[in-house]
């Protein structure tokens, strides 16, 4: 892999192009991801916030799901912000019953767990490993992590109001889930972050 990695955006969904342009700044090239085959050609993937259900649903009709799985076992990064979280997660709470994710963090999550759109809010994130001060965060009907295993490290949690406590930001390996949304805010720290883990994970 070159210096300038190649980072797929899953777009069957929600804020592709705003996470192309996160990820330009961050020094990657986007590529949007549709079809196993483009799949197969990126050293990274994001899968954007949107919604969950559709999504999986999506990902099943257009034969992504198992190409998936399959990458993000051979140890492929990947980002996954809100719905994109528990895509990565292992278990969901208050999901549908046949509802599918990809897996891959040892992790709980709860879909809609701050409510629903008009309950979205913005808040500050602390978020380890990143400098600069917190984050802005954006949460538009987020998930939360409920609980996560022994190999999950905790990044970030909220630290006022009534959700103090939640965890929304997460990393096992080479994958990173948010809770909230960095590629609407402007700032690609986040993004970085994961560049950094993608460049880590081709040496």
């Amino acid at each position: 892999m070159s210096s300038t990695p190649v980072v797929g955006v899953l777009a069957l969904q929600g804020d592709v192009r705003e996470h192309a342009v996160a990820l330009a700044e961050a020094d990657a090239l986007a590529r949007p991801i549709r079809r196993p085959e483009e799949l197969a050609e990126v050293d990274g993937l994001v899968i954007p916030g949107g919604e969950s259900t559709t999504m999986s649903n999506l990902a099943l009709s257009f034969g992504l799901m198992e190409p998936l799985r399959a990458r993000v076992a051979e140890g492929m990064p990947v980002y996954g912000s809100c719905a994109g979280m528990i895509m990565l997660a292992d278990k969901i709470l208050d999901g549908r019953d046949d509802q599918q994710s990809v897996g891959g963090i040892d992790m709980t999550v709860r879909r809609n767990a701050f409510g629903r759109q008009n309950e979205s809010f913005e808040a500050p994130v602390d978020f380890t490993g990143l400098d600069g001060g917190p984050l802005h965060g954006v949460f538009i009907r987020a998930p939360w992590v409920e609980s996560v295993g022994a190999g999950v490290e905790v990044l970030a949690e909220l630290t006022s109001g009534p959700a103090a406590g939640r965890i929304v930001a997460v990393r096992q390996g080479s994958l990173l889930a948010t809770s909230f949304h960095p590629e609407l805010t402007g700032d690609h720290r986040v993004h970085g972050y994961f560049v950094d883990l993608v460049r880590a994970a081709a040496r």
